[in-house]
């Protein structure tokens, strides 16, 4: 009898401390800021083809606006920090499934996203841009997207943006892909940041391609974040991270080298 209530305690015992360290994982699983202090990295998807955002220079190195934003979070929060490149829609789904932390791809905050990510303050505003081909007087104005054709990833606001003023999107991979569809003449426009528009074009200043109508309001660049309190502490962190960079001129000096202008102020 002995021996059995023994082994009964053992069992209570056993099943206690795993019950116990299943508590620990578990807040420690939900709990961002920590688990990535204690991995010693943090993790972030972007795209690595769209520059001056996130893109590879002449040496294959990634770089880019992005790239070296989140640089500055991971120094402020004293960790290394991991890229994982990927395609548009990919980036969200890894970040919904937990395998990335963050997303720094130009990431722009819409209503529909607020429903889905918490967003850190922006560190970026831009304008959105119509761009056509040079020969293109059909359109200039955003109104005159009804009945067109355009090309963009299909779940960028930029192709939402498009579809509620009545044009068709045709989903693409990436900005070259983009360009290359317009060029050809296979879709009317496409919708993309002003910014981006200034950087390929500085690259490719023969090519036969405008800007057809600017939005009048600039849109908020942002951080998303998984949704959940246990994510606060390490949004908090990010939120000062980006203030104290922004404050120490970092946020300027960093668009200036990217953009030729400061895109990280609203004014």
């Amino acid at each position: 009898m002995k021996k059995i209530i023994k082994i009964v305690s053992v069992m209570l015992f056993v099943c206690l401390a795993l019950v116990s360290c299943s508590r620990d994982e578990s807040k420690n699983e939900g709990d961002l800021l920590s688990r990535i202090q204690e991995r010693g990295y943090m993790i972030v998807a972007t795209e690595g083809t769209w520059a001056p955002w996130t893109f590879h220079d002449e040496n294959d190195e990634l770089v880019g606006y992005d790239i070296e934003v989140a640089k500055g979070i991971a120094d402020y929060l004293g960790v290394d920090v991991q890229f994982v490149e990927g395609e548009w829609d990919g980036l969200f789904a890894g970040l919904n499934s937990r395998r990335y932390d963050i997303v720094a791809n130009g990431v722009e905050v819409t209503s529909e996203r607020k429903e889905t990510y918490d967003f850190s303050v922006p560190y970026g505003y831009i304008r959105t841009a119509i761009i056509v081909q040079d020969g293109n007087d059909e359109i200039t104005s955003f109104e005159d997207l009804d009945g067109k054709t355009t090309a963009n990833t299909l779940a960028s606001t930029y192709a939402a943006l498009a579809e509620s003023y009545g044009a068709t999107a045709t989903g693409v991979d990436d900005l070259a892909q983009t360009i290359e569809l317009l060029r050809a003449g296979r879709v009317d426009a496409t919708l993309n940041a002003e910014v981006t528009y200034y950087d390929y074009m500085k690259a490719h200043p023969d090519a036969p391609i405008k800007i057809a109508a600017l939005t009048e309001d600039a849109s908020q660049v942002s951080i998303p974040v998984r949704k959940g309190e246990d994510n606060a502490s390490f949004l908090a962190a990010v939120n000062e991270a980006i203030e104290k960079m922004r404050q120490e001129g970092k946020l300027s000096e960093i668009s200036e080298k990217y953009f030729g202008f400061d895109i990280s102020s609203a004014n």
